[in-house]
């Protein structure tokens, strides 16, 4: 046999009625973050991240703009040592095909493709250093389409290439917000520490 209890059954809810808060200590934890009745469920909000100096965006900059140089230089060198045309990175058949698109166009030389393969071959290679140096900014370590779609917002070469890589404008003026930096007006592209680098034949 259960002993009996002596204290009186807990009242039937009644649906609508006020309901009164636990008082204050019940819950530890819950006034330190802000709500003193109320339970501690939740973990507080984390600190916001800490704000990213200007020198410090300068040097990332700067150094970004001098890996793409070195890209360039090197580029450069390749190019001038290049004597074997036979070996490609990209199919010159495709690139033959593309060429023959346009209607005005009826025969094309046998060096045009092998041009125009080194010449896709360096605009990849571009753009991907320069969508990675955005993705290292996001402490990132994967090439993500919104990184390309930056390296074309912060390039002005690239402008042609804006209306097929559209940014993704929600995500990026939650990005800028973030890091402290000014969103651009609709339509104008983002200031790039990075600017267009040519090597000027010597």
């Amino acid at each position: 046999m259960e002993p009996k209890s002596t204290s009186p059954p807990p009242p039937v809810p009644v649906l609508g009625a006020p309901v009164g808060y636990p008082p204050p200590g019940v819950y530890p934890g819950a006034a330190a973050a802000g709500y003193p009745h109320a339970p501690a469920l939740y973990a507080p909000p984390p600190p916001p991240p800490p704000a990213v100096s200007a020198a410090s965006q300068q040097a990332a900059a700067q150094q970004q703009m001098q890996q793409l140089q070195a890209f360039w230089a090197e580029q450069y060198r390749e190019i001038e040592a290049t004597t074997d045309f036979k070996n490609h990175n990209l199919p010159l058949a495709r690139i033959k095909k593309i060429m023959k698109a346009d209607e005005d166009v009826r025969m094309i030389a046998a060096e045009a493709p092998v041009v125009f393969a080194r010449a896709c071959e360096m605009f990849i290679l571009e753009l991907t250093h320069r969508g990675w140096a955005h993705a290292e900014e996001n402490k990132r370590r994967t090439l993500q389409k919104s990184d390309i779609a930056a390296a074309i917002a912060r390039t002005e070469v690239f402008d042609f290439l804006v209306d097929i890589v559209p940014r993704d404008e929600a995500k990026d003026a939650e990005a800028a917000v973030a890091a402290g930096m000014p969103h651009p007006a609709a339509g104008m592209p983002a200031a790039d520490g990075m600017g267009y680098y040519y090597v000027p034949q010597q």
